[in-house]
């Protein structure tokens, strides 16, 4: 059985639970691989193709910031499954349904920016979250203080 993004919501896990996932498609599957196989520790950020513009990575290091310098956001065209290479962060997640528009949807960017209510998960090193089209998600933000994060943020289109 194929599960689409309209029979799941927002998922986090360790990657070592990956297996646990497989019914989530092929794509999915080929995300995960490439998590599971690639040293991440040496490699250098920016946008590495897995299969042309249906999966691709983005590897990325940043600072974790405060709650209020981050917005909540969206996607059309892919789901994130985002992974914690090092560090740890919170992810904050609801479902896409009344949140307010703040930035309208950017077809370059795959993107739309709202503001509403969230809940947080704390996602440690190691740890995978996959937001669907249908989740609103605020990833980056600090535990209790501001602290490295290096993430690879698959992109896999719908």
């Amino acid at each position: 059985m194929t599960l689409t993004e309209k029979d799941v919501a927002m998922i986090i896990d360790k990657i070592s639970n990956s297996h646990l996932y497989s019914g989530l498609g092929e794509r999915i599957n080929k995300a995960f691989a490439y998590l599971k196989e690639t040293d991440f520790s040496k490699m250098e950020l920016g946008k590495y193709e897995i299969d042309g513009d249906n999966i691709f990575a983005l590897v990325n290091e940043y600072n974790t910031k405060d709650e209020s310098e981050g917005k909540l956001e969206a996607h059309k065209k892919y789901i994130d499954v985002q992974f914690v290479a090092k560090g740890f962060e919170l992810m904050g997640y609801a479902p896409l349904e009344n949140q307010k528009v703040i930035d309208e949807y950017s077809e370059q960017n795959d993107i739309t920016f709202f503001r509403g209510e969230k809940s947080f998960t704390q996602v440690d090193e190691g740890m995978f979250a996959i937001f669907f089209p249908t989740d609103v998600h605020l990833p980056g933000i600090k535990v209790n203080e501001k602290s490295y994060v290096k993430k690879v943020v698959i992109k896999v289109k719908v």
